[in-house]
């Protein structure tokens, strides 16, 4: 038995509270005040054409404006030619604030070389933690779903091999869900990753990956159950690397924290599933 002050803070820390609240009350129910933009002049034009997201959340875009902040990602991730230099300029990219809260960077896990290659949300506190994707239990769920269809990430065979990696390097605080300024500027490192990997077929677990692989604004409910061709959201991320010799293939799913609370969409993923296997099988 530690200290009672050591043990309570453990014990948030284990259930995601991760940053500090003041000690004054937030009504978070109250309509929040429109945001006054400054006038367009000469001096701030460039400003004008940022999205009004980017304007709205600050915390996300820590400085620099959004276009800018977009633009060297881009060419961070265009400067890499191997998944290792990719590792290191997503570790030096200074754009998302989320870095500066995490504990580790989460890059990938498994066989960069397997045919299938996953990409989920963002990293949890297990992930983040240990500095892998989907390690905690929605990992182990993960796991045993592609287990049944032959695939695994500790496999070294590629045909029965998993990579596996996230819209986010970082995990957000507390948990939350990407917005969509952190995944606008994640979105680079992520297309050229994929360009790099050259998996024959992607699959996105869960909401954000597919609507951000995508770039589609449908629900996954929407989304899952059919196949679709890669294409380049980032215009020209992987026109300097050697080309895929096909198009790879995306399925999405539902995230497998979801199937947790919802586990009557299971049959629905295991559907997805056989979809997959049946694909990689021809």
């Amino acid at each position: 038995m530690g200290h009672p002050l050591a043990d309570a803070l453990q014990w948030h820390i284990d259930n995601g509270v991760d940053v500090p609240v003041g000690d004054t009350p937030i009504n978070r129910t109250a309509k929040a005040e429109p945001p006054i933009n400054p006038p367009v002049s000469a001096n701030n034009t460039h400003d004008a054409m940022i999205p009004a997201l980017a304007r709205s959340a600050p915390a996300s875009v820590p400085s620099g404006s959004f276009n800018t902040q977009k633009q060297n990602a881009i060419d961070a991730a265009r400067a890499c030619q191997t998944l290792e230099q990719l590792r290191e300029a997503i570790r030096a990219y200074d754009g998302l604030d989320v870095k500066r809260s995490a504990t580790n960077m989460v890059f990938a896990d498994g066989n960069p070389e397997a045919r299938v290659m996953v990409i989920g949300e963002a990293p949890g506190a297990d992930e983040d933690r240990q500095g892998l994707p989907f390690v905690g239990v929605s990992g182990q769920l993960l796991d045993k779903m592609f287990d049944c269809i032959g695939l695994n990430r500790a496999n070294p065979d590629t045909k029965h091999a998993l990579y596996i990696s996230n819209i986010l390097n970082w995990r957000p605080p507390g948990n939350r869900t990407p917005t969509d300024a952190e995944i606008a500027l994640a979105l680079p490192f992520v297309e050229r990753h994929i360009a790099i990997a050259k998996p024959q077929f992607l699959v996105l677990a869960g909401a954000v990956a597919a609507k951000s692989v995508l770039n589609m604004d449908q629900p996954i409910s929407k989304l899952r159950g059919k196949m679709y061709d890669y294409n380049f959201v980032t215009p020209g991320i992987g026109d300097d690397l050697p080309p895929f010799a096909a198009a790879p293939k995306i399925l999405a799913t539902y995230h497998p924290s979801f199937l947790f609370s919802t586990p009557v969409q299971k049959r629905k993923a295991w559907q997805d599933l056989l979809m997959l296997q049946a694909a990689i099988s021809t």
